[in-house]
């Protein structure tokens, strides 16, 4: 067996989403996730500055990998507040929800 080397593949994201704007329907049906995409940017930077892997946020909030990574994806699954909270506190976050009045 060979000795590998961690080279994470670079993501450029905005390039990726003025590509994808380009095709029909794509527009209105990112924004209709908008508020989930930043819910899981939010997690994902939380565990990112805890240093914790998947694995390891599971094992705090007492469930599995693929559960923790249910809840960063986007689209098909609607976590409830008390797993979110969960989530929050095994990052070393407060999870913090607020109304907003419409412009």
């Amino acid at each position: 067996m060979t000795d590998r080397e961690y080279k994470p593949v670079k993501h450029d994201h905005k390039g990726m989403l003025e590509e994808a704007y380009k095709r029909p329907g794509f527009k209105e049906a990112y924004e209709a996730l908008e508020l989930e995409y930043e819910i899981a940017r939010q997690m994902l930077r939380a565990r990112s500055r805890a240093g914790l892997t998947q694995d390891a946020v599971a094992a705090k909030m007492g469930t599995t990998k693929s559960a923790v990574s249910r809840l960063e994806g986007v689209g098909k699954h609607r976590p409830s507040i008390a797993t979110l909270k969960r989530y929050a506190e095994a990052v070393g976050c407060d999870l913090s929800v607020k109304l907003v009045p419409q412009k």
